[in-house]
């Protein structure tokens, strides 16, 4: 959500951010606008302390036995012009919400120019790209071929986009996640929280998943919705508090299921676990004071880079291009790790700064010595499990179609270093 004063204070400013992101100007418009709804506001004002005045004499009248019909048939007149003012103005702010609440985030100043994902910028690559001697495979046919991911039970039981993973591939996912946890607990400070996987409107407002992002959701008969990522409660965990200022930064980890519908990458990644409706994801929330955030994604960025440098997946970090930038971020980085079955580099992290965008919807502010101020919050995944067990099975497969387990997942495995 955007800061109305602030956009009264530079139309013009604000305009300019938008055109960066591709989009049209409305500032003026919305000026304009809020200049008539303070107007009808005024004139309501003006209205009721006529209306509060005529009653007082019209009482007076009464007491004294006078003739007080004028006097009632001018209150009666006044009430239907608060009412109609009453609608006016609220009709005005019904119609400025609506506009800014379908308005993303303005992008931070570092945000580089651009409109596709081609002009996002490679801030570092690290670790070594593997060199095969023979043809390495994607792992769909490394997990069918060991029996182990199976596509057409999934299918028969809930459709495309799903998969059943079996033996020792179910427990790489599950040592992956387990993996994750304990390094961003233990070593990054985050606390381990568990989560409720539906949600209530306001969570899915507050984290700017609506209205913008309906249709990519799923909602339960009952109203509720699935989480898309468990940043969803996580950051919803603060929605209308004040917090005490000593309080931050608060740092939370959770490790949940995710639903997605995918209503927009219809015909992608149609094959494997790349785009799943249902997938596992380590998430990381971070509620900080403003002038700690830009400190506190680099914080977050960095941990969500270890766990590929552990694991020894080569990877890069990317700074998202205005055009790239999701609709709540001021400002993003992505991890992409090497699928060297695909030979492509793949989006498996995205760690966002969202200022205060998401805190304005949902109300989440801390004191301050000036009264309450809006907080900063961040989230990012660290990271995505199935997509981290594909690049850890296309990294470390073997010509004979096993997978050697990394070493830094032997104490999670039950002492399988090969799955094969």
């Amino acid at each position: 959500m955007h800061d109305l004063k602030a956009l009264r204070a530079d139309p013009a400013a604000f305009d300019a951010a938008l055109a960066r992101r591709g989009l049209s100007p409305v500032g003026q418009k919305l000026v304009a606008e809020d200049e008539q709804r303070r107007a009808a506001l005024v004139a309501l004002q003006n209205a009721q302390a006529t209306r509060k005045n005529l009653a007082k004499e019209i009482g007076l009248g009464k007491r004294n036995k006078e003739d007080t019909s004028a006097l009632e048939a001018k209150a009666v007149e006044l009430r239907d012009e608060i009412g109609v003012l009453e609608e006016r103005s609220e009709s005005i702010q019904r119609g400025i919400d609506d506009v800014l609440k379908s308005l993303p985030n303005q992008l931070d100043v570092s945000v580089p120019d651009g409109r596709t994902e081609d002009d996002n910028v490679v801030v570092h690559t690290r670790g070594e790209i593997r060199e095969f001697s023979f043809e390495p495979k994607q792992h769909f046919e490394l997990g069918e071929a060991l029996g182990q991911m199976d596509f057409p039970t999934a299918g028969k039981l809930s459709g495309t986009r799903f998969v059943v993973l079996r033996g020792a591939l179910a427990r790489l996912e599950r040592a992956l996640g387990q993996f994750m946890l304990d390094t961003h607990t233990s070593e990054f400070g985050y606390s381990e929280t568990s989560v409720p996987l539906l949600v209530n409107d306001e969570a899915m407002y507050g984290t700017d998943k609506l209205p913008k992002f309906a249709e990519d959701s799923f909602r339960t008969e009952d109203g509720r919705w699935l989480i898309p990522t468990a940043e969803v409660p996580l950051t919803a965990s603060v929605m209308g508090d004040i917090l005490p200022a000593d309080a931050l930064p608060i740092r939370m980890v959770a490790l949940s299921q995710c639903f997605r519908s995918e209503a927009g990458s219809a015909g992608r990644d149609v094959r494997g676990m790349l785009r799943q409706h249902q997938f596992t994801k380590c998430e990381l929330v971070s509620v900080v004071k403003p002038e700690d955030s830009d400190a506190e994604h680099e914080r977050m960025t960095q941990a969500a880079e270890a766990i590929l440098e552990r694991l020894g997946i080569a990877f890069r970090r990317l700074l998202l291009c205005a055009g790239d930038t999701g609709f709540g971020a001021a400002k993003t980085y992505d991890l992409e790790a090497w699928l060297p079955g695909q030979g492509a580099w793949r989006e498996i992290s995205s760690c966002s700064n969202t200022r205060a965008f998401q805190a304005r919807r949902m109300a989440a502010r801390y004191r301050t010595e000036e009264g309450p101020a809006f907080v900063n919050t961040l989230n990012g995944s660290g990271l995505a499990v199935g997509r981290t067990m594909i690049a850890v099975m296309e990294t470390y497969q073997n010509e004979d179609g096993s997978i050697t387990v990394p070493d830094v997942l032997h104490p999670y495995m039950g002492g399988i270093t090969r799955i094969g």
